[in-house]
């Protein structure tokens, strides 16, 4: 594989991807707190309002229920570490990238500078799959043992 071909399918391809799902996971998270923020306002506001038509305390309970559930499943995605850690991670290796297009330390070898930028590269997208891993392998095992014996 080639240097172009490399940065192409490989550099790029991945900065990419870990911008979209950085932007998709901040989007969900915004859009999480804006949600709750409105629900909890509308409760103290709708618990002071008597009408006699409509029982407004089942109103009331659902913005309860959504508020629970929403900071429920965004817990479980884990939409905040997920956005600072793919947001890092492309900074990161944009930083890499851009170090390397300028011969800058630690790409100032000629010799060496192809190979110590995907060894770097590499160890970067590594370090974040293997953080995801370890996140999976925790839940997994945490629900393991909570149905042991």
């Amino acid at each position: 594989m080639t240097e172009k071909e490399y940065i192409l399918d490989r550099v790029d391809d991945q900065i990419n991807w870990y911008e979209k799902k950085a932007k998709i996971n901040k989007r969900m998270f915004v859009w999480k707190e804006i949600l709750v923020i409105i629900f909890a306002a509308l409760i103290p506001f709708l618990a002071g309002i008597q009408s006699k038509e409509f029982n407004i305390n089942y109103i009331i309970a659902i913005f309860g229920l959504l508020i629970t559930i929403i900071t429920g499943i965004s817990s479980m995605l884990k939409l905040e570490k997920k956005w600072i850690e793919y947001r890092t991670t492309v900074e990161t290796v944009k930083h890499e990238k851009f170090l390397y297009l300028t011969n800058a330390e630690p790409y100032n070898i000629k010799d060496f500078a192809f190979s110590v930028f995907v060894e770097r590269i590499e160890s970067l997208i590594s370090k974040e799959n293997s953080s995801w891993n370890k996140y999976i392998h925790k839940k997994n095992g945490s629900k393991q043992n909570k149905l042991s014996p």
